[in-house]
């Protein structure tokens, strides 16, 4: 099983990232738990949201306290939020919308277990879809760095959550994103 969990604030699509992972996951033939955990917060306060795929049936029903990847979609939270906390092996990493480089970031998180990945998702979506919607391009990086979905699963996804034109927008998002990430 792997477990992921996801960061960002209220409006950014969190949730819907973790969803359309466990979808594609799902239409590819694992076994799959997506949920938030957040209250009644307003636009912009931090949420999390969680993320479970296995090739057999998932038993747990309990927030994920020791993922095996961390995707944060707003580097503010980097200050804020523990968001390093669990990571304690070296399988595991992080995915962080951002222009620094890896090692800089591995660095100031004072991360001595696993990889870190960065991508510059905030102007990525800018440039394809023209706002600052980062989740889809994470999702990419999540592809990239874990395999545990395809590229052609999430367009398929894609295809069956959004109108043709936004699905196509998001889906050149993604491959972008997957283009630029790097790792340290």
């Amino acid at each position: 099983m792997v477990e992921f969990r996801w960061h960002g604030r209220g409006g950014q699509g969190t949730w819907t990232a973790s969803e359309l992972l466990a979808r594609t996951a799902l239409d590819e033939g694992k076994y799959i738990q997506s949920f938030p955990e957040f209250g009644p917060e307003r636009m912009g306060a931090p949420v999390t949201a969680f993320t479970r795929i296995s090739n057999g049936p998932i038993r747990l029903h309990c927030a994920i306290y020791d993922p095996d990847v961390v995707i944060v979609l707003d580097n503010t939270l980097l200050k804020t939020v523990p968001i390093t906390a669990g990571l304690n092996s070296d399988d595991n990493c992080i995915i962080i919308n951002s222009s620094e480089e890896p090692s800089v970031l591995k660095e100031n998180l004072r991360i001595e277990h696993g990889r870190v990945w960065t991508v510059p998702a905030t102007e990525i979506a800018i440039n394809i879809l023209g706002a600052p919607i980062t989740n889809t391009a994470l999702l990419g990086v999540v592809a990239k760095a874990t395999e545990i979905v395809t590229l052609e699963g999430i367009q398929k996804t894609l295809k069956g959550r959004f109108r043709a034109d936004l699905a196509e927008k998001n889906f050149a998002v993604i491959q972008e994103a997957y283009k630029e990430a790097k790792v340290k």
